[in-house]
């Protein structure tokens, strides 16, 4: 949205709502294919960045339409800035750099210990079904691709 003009906000926002709300890949590119022609005439340099950007709005349908809506979502990371901002708010002021940055390692340990315990986002068994996948047209020796892991 940094590319977008504010009073246009919410007709691009809508353009690529479009984009997530179809129900296969091959639907997701032909809509976004269409976002971009629709933005090409009004706002050309959205649609340049958006063009540019391709591959990282589209990515997340390499992966099975199952995960699809975990893959769009920052619930997590919302969580964890909200659990943050809860205990930075119950001390208060800080006494100096290092006490918040302790609390805030302390946070952030904790909801690694979370993870791996098991409470997660994506379940591993979720992940191991996205890591791999087995090629359509394959010939009878059934060869699976692996998909690169998602990075940070």
């Amino acid at each position: 949205m940094a590319a977008t003009p504010k009073s246009s906000w919410p007709w691009v926002r809508a353009l690529l709502h479009s984009v997530y709300d179809q129900p296969d890949a091959a639907s997701v590119h032909a809509q976004f294919d269409r976002v971009l022609d629709a933005l090409t005439g009004k706002l050309p340099t959205v649609a340049e960045h958006l063009d540019a950007a391709r591959a990282d709005v589209l990515a997340f349908t390499a992966f099975p339409k199952e995960v699809w809506r975990q893959i769009w979502s920052n619930n997590p990371s919302e969580r964890l800035n909200r659990e943050i901002r809860r205990r930075t708010d119950v001390v208060g002021i800080f006494p100096d750099r290092h006490a918040l940055i302790r609390l805030v390692g302390a946070v952030l340990a904790e909801q690694h210990d979370e993870w791996t315990e098991g409470r997660r986002f994506l379940g591993l068994d979720l992940l191991t079904r996205c890591r791999l996948r087995p090629i359509a047209e394959a010939t009878a020796d059934s060869k699976e691709v692996t998909i690169p892991a998602l990075s940070a």
